[in-house]
């Protein structure tokens, strides 16, 4: 948003650096044992790639590092870290092994590639080639949408898969493409509660170039909540979808079945406006952690006009006495100006996306609202 450098760090053999707290024994390595102790066992002092303390003992040693030089971790995300000099900051971002980052310092160098106007666009073409190629769908017919509207999978129909373990392969490789593919939410999230073969990957297939863009503006945030009452035919559960922006990018979104069966639309766009309000409250706070404070308190856009009415009425309603904790969670900070709740129309409601199936041209103007387009044309602006 500040148009702030960017470097990209990658630590090289990150997991051989960690420090061991249990003790851990492995058989001496071929080529290397002692003809004179064959039996012995080596006693690890430093972790190895395969270990499941490897990626704990890489953070701690790193981030154990970290206040020395007077970094601080946020308290609302363990793997940001922050810098203050003055008026001056530093962000790092940890991921694994992958570090980004950035300041309001010039001294900090760009590399990674991204437009003059400092638009940055990222996607994960190669992933989700490799993926079709895993599922066997690489010259597969592509779909225009990765479910069909008003889908509805039966728990008793269909027929079992001969591999499940691919299955939950390919599944699990999804659920990670949605990092940079919002359009994929709603889709991933029904597969992964039924064995049956995914239409996303068609889906994938005609739009392995897409990504998300980000771009400098505003500090505007602002999100959009939306349910679908009782779609699960199975368990009858709504499913809420949320999207957060700041500006124009998305920071934040879900798609997700409820906990609980909802007695009503009202009370399931009720649940899914707290779900939002409550991550709004998460992304306010880290941003509050890197001294950005917003020029105004951030808005819910929602369709529902009772559940609007909910998060402003003080009135007590007995019907929606259940709701208790998600209802002064919402009003609290509405009648304390901290939220806005607005109400939009449903044509309008970009979180409609993941809540269910859409038809063709209303599902790629949500995506185009998404911020989601092509590399292709990325590139060529």
């Amino acid at each position: 948003m500040n148009r702030w450098s960017l470097r990209q760090l990658d630590m090289k053999n990150a997991f051989l650096h960690g420090d061991l707290e249990e003790e851990v024994f492995m058989r001496q390595p071929q080529g290397f044992e002692d003809s004179k102790y064959q039996t012995r066992v080596c006693r690890l002092r430093k972790s190895l790639y395969g270990l499941k303390q490897a990626p704990r003992a890489w953070n701690a040693k790193f981030t154990g590092h970290l206040p020395a030089i007077d970094f601080t971790v946020s308290h609302f995300d363990p793997s940001l870290f922050v810098k203050h000099v003055g008026s001056d900051s530093v962000i790092l971002l940890l991921y694994v092994d992958d570090i980004i980052l950035t300041g309001s310092k010039d001294s900090l160098v760009q590399e990674i590639s991204y437009h003059d106007n400092g638009d940055i666009f990222v996607c994960q073409t190669k992933y989700a080639r490799d993926l079709l190629a895993k599922a066997g769908m690489d010259t597969c017919r592509s779909y225009t949408t990765p479910c069909k509207p008003h889908c509805q999978l039966l728990a008793s129909e269909g027929d079992s898969l001969s591999d499940p373990t691919i299955y939950r392969s390919i599944v699990g490789a999804l659920q990670y493409l949605t990092f940079t593919r919002p359009d994929l939410c709603y889709a991933v999230n029904t597969v992964c509660q039924y064995m049956t073969q995914p239409s996303d990957l068609r889906y994938i297939h005609g739009t392995l170039d897409h990504g998300l863009n980000f771009t400098s503006g505003s500090w505007d945030l602002h999100a959009y909540s939306d349910a679908d009452w009782a779609s699960d035919v199975n368990t009858h559960r709504s499913t809420t979808g949320f999207v957060v922006y700041l500006g124009n990018n998305l920071v934040s979104w879900q798609s997700k079945k409820q906990n609980y069966v909802s007695r009503s639309s009202i009370e399931a766009e009720y649940r899914a406006l707290a779900n939002t309000a409550a991550d709004l409250a998460w992304v306010r706070q880290v941003l509050l952690d890197l001294k950005i404070f917003l020029p105004q308190p951030p808005t819910i856009h929602c369709d529902n006009l009772s559940a609007l009415a909910l998060s402003s009425n003080p009135v007590y309603h007995s019907w929606i006495k259940h709701l208790d904790i998600d209802f002064h969670f919402v009003r609290e900070r509405v009648q304390k100006k901290d939220l806005f709740v607005q109400y939009i129309p449903t044509e309008e409601q970009v979180a409609d996306i993941f809540t269910k199936g859409l038809h063709g041209p209303i599902f790629l103007r949500h995506c185009r609202n998404l911020q989601l387009s092509s590399s292709a044309g990325f590139e060529g602006e």
